[in-house]
């Protein structure tokens, strides 16, 4: 472990005494105060930076990570790119803090925002579709009169502009490109491309901000545009660095969904506009694709909603239907030839379709799938679907190999960081998970005054988790601490069937609820935080980004360990794969990831150092269970109770 005084080479200490008391900082932000922690993270970052090391830095809240390596980052010269977990935290971070620093450094190197190709607008797609007929409601109609409007002023075609433009709209596909539908240098609005405007920035600033999609799917060589930058970085920055490793799996896989393969069908017709005689040879093989993703949509209807590819395949009627897909795509492929040279939108869509049935006849296993030239990769197939469609997945089980070839090969200093990397003070498995052999090793805890300002809460008497009272009995053990916090309180459930009773019972509590799905999760936080006494009910995906801070939560409620879904075949693959291997899956994969998600979730609860509250852990097995005592020393020091009235004197002592 590194030590915890500060670094002792030139870039360390620099970084160390920008952060102190008097120093640039200190003096040009108003409310910033020194802290030791922050200090010593940074030291450790422009170490890293100098002697081009690999640091794992855990941050907990509080610490301020995100000066304690933008500093060192605006220091050190190097060509630096920070890859953050979201867009939303992408804009954050390039938005508000990074300009308050490089302010207050008095350092003003070229800096870039680089996002994925889909957050941009594609003038092409625009222009294609002005006029369509599919707009399927009025107010998808208004919504793409405002691109089109906004179209003329934007500089930068970024699509966060337009606030009134959801990030899941159905209008999204029709006004942006993907790596597949991309017409590259034949486009006509190659010269005005919005995508390669932000490249050509990226490619001449000494500091880019991306997040971890774009990170990735270059590392995959997806082409979203970054590649051609990443070699001449000198230094990544990987913040909320534990996504990383299951989003690399995603990343270093491939699969192909129906919301593709019906664009295809659907562009093919638009292309036909422009050239004339086209409709006649295309209608009716694009019309054929449309209609088998709806077929084999049709006899997956009842199956389970995630499954094994040999698992479907078995199923009646869907290997028949995956065939006759492929016989629909080759058809189409065959019907392009002869258009090909007519418009590049045609020759775009040849390349499509026979990689979209290339896809599938790699999903049926019928050819070998490679991450690397020569290497076959140990991966699982498996499916999902959606209320009208699906996807075929192929998701190799240890990114680890790509990971660590790519990080040697970029010869730069690599920073991952993040509040939860550890296990009981442990980095090993997410070295393992990121293919890291040694490496300088940090932890900072969070700052704050953890006996004053929380309390840990552990409702006793409850059943077990697999008990069919356990959501009754719950709820019932809540109902003390709802009323001694006055409401205030964000519900996290391991399943959308727990939420869902969850919300049924309250529906009659004297505090508003806010149920995820009811609304965008935007708008259901934001409505949280002015209600003053809501609750907040969540699963898996409110684990991160709900950042709330004051007295609008004061409480945070895990239901359950959350240990991953047994039936997720990617995750009950990767575990076969380890006892194989002579591993032990509880303890070397089921029991880390979910203690990491334990201290996500909890992560909610102090985010500043006047915040104070009570996280209530509910699963009997935390005192019950050997590995319970891996999952408490996993989590802050927070004072711990099994009486609830040590919960209602808190309060009262608020």
């Amino acid at each position: 472990m590194i030590g915890t005084s500060p670094g002792q080479t030139r870039p360390g200490r620099l970084a160390h005494d920008a952060l102190g008391a008097g120093a640039q900082l200190a003096s040009a932000l108003p409310g910033f105060n020194p802290r030791p922690a922050q200090q010593r993270l940074a030291a450790a970052v422009g170490d890293a930076f100098e002697r081009r090391d690999v640091l794992l830095a855990e941050a907990g809240t509080g610490t301020g990570k995100t000066f304690a390596y933008l500093v060192p980052a605006l220091q050190s010269g190097m060509k630096t790119i920070i890859s953050t977990g979201t867009r939303a935290l992408q804009d954050q971070l390039y938005l508000r803090d990074l300009p308050r620093v490089r302010a207050a450094l008095g350092v003003n190197p070229k800096t870039a925002l680089l996002k994925g190709r889909s957050n941009y607008l594609c003038r092409y797609r625009m222009e294609q579709a002005k006029g369509e007929p599919r707009f399927s409601s009025r107010e998808q109609v208004a919504q793409f009169q405002r691109v089109v409007a906004w179209s003329g002023r934007t500089r930068n075609g970024d699509l966060a502009e337009l606030d009134a433009l959801p990030e899941d709209s159905p209008l999204l596909p029709w006004v942006t490109s993907t790596s597949e539908n991309c017409l590259g240098t034949d486009c006509p609005f190659w010269g005005d491309c919005f995508v390669v405007q932000a490249r050509q920035r990226a490619q001449a600033a000494d500091l880019v901000v991306v997040n971890h999609h774009l990170l990735l799917a270059d590392l995959a060589l997806k082409q979203e545009g970054f590649g051609e930058i990443l070699p001449g970085a000198q230094a990544f920055v990987i913040d909320e660095a534990h996504q990383l490793p299951e989003l690399a799996a995603q990343f270093f896989g491939e699969g192909l969904g129906a919301r593709a393969l019906v664009e295809l069908a659907r562009d093919v017709l638009e292309e036909c506009k422009a050239v004339a005689g086209a409709l006649a040879a295309l209608q009716e093989p694009a019309r054929a694709v449309d209609a088998a993703v709806r077929e084999l949509r049709a006899v997956m209807e009842g199956m389970p909603l995630r499954g094994t590819a040999w698992r479907a395949l078995d199923a009646v009627g869907v290997e028949p239907a995956v065939l006759a897909l492929e016989a629909a795509l080759q058809s189409l492929a065959e019907a392009l030839v002869p258009l090909r040279e007519a418009s590049p939108g045609f020759d775009a869509c040849h390349l499509r379709a026979n990689e979209h049935g290339l896809l599938l006849r790699r999903w049926r296993g019928e050819e070998a799938c490679h991450d690397a030239p020569g290497v076959v990769s140990a991966s699982v197939h498996w499916y999902e679907l959606t209320p009208r469609g699906f996807r075929f997945q192929r998701t190799p089980l240890d990114v680890s190999t790509p990971l660590r070839q790519h990080r040697e090969a970029s010869m730069a200093a690599w920073v991952f960081t993040s509040a939860t990397l550890t296990v009981a003070g442990d980095f090993a498995h997410i070295r393992q998970r990121l293919g890291i052999g040694t490496a300088e090793e940090l932890i900072e805890p969070s700052p704050f005054d953890w006996v004053r300002q929380a309390l840990c809460y552990i409702p006793p008497g409850l059943p077990q988790p697999s008990a069919r009272d356990y959501g009754t009995a719950l709820i019932e053990a809540l109902r003390p601490v709802l009323q001694a916090s006055g409401g205030r309180a964000f519900l996290l459930f391991a399943s959308h069937r727990a939420l869902r009773e969850a919300a049924d019972v309250l529906q009659e509590a004297p505090w508003p609820l806010f149920v995820q799905g009811a609304a965008p999760r935007h708008v259901l936080l934001q409505q949280f935080r002015e209600s003053g006494n809501g609750v907040l009910l969540g699963t898996a995906s409110f684990r991160e980004g709900v950042d709330v801070a004051g007295d609008a939560l004061s409480v945070v409620v895990i239901d359950k360990l959350p240990f991953a879904a047994p039936d997720d075949p990617v995750f009950e693959a990767r575990l076969e794969a380890i006892r194989r291997a002579g591993g032990n899956p509880f303890r070397d994969e089921q029991l880390p990831q979910a203690v990491i998600a334990l201290k996500q979730g909890a992560g909610r609860l102090i985010r500043t150092e006047t915040d104070r509250g009570v996280l209530v852990l509910c699963d009997p097995r935390l005192m019950d269970k050997a590995y319970g005592k891996t999952f408490l020393e996993s989590l802050p020091p927070l004072p711990r109770t099994r009486e609830v009235a040590d919960v209602q004197a808190f309060f009262a002592d608020n």
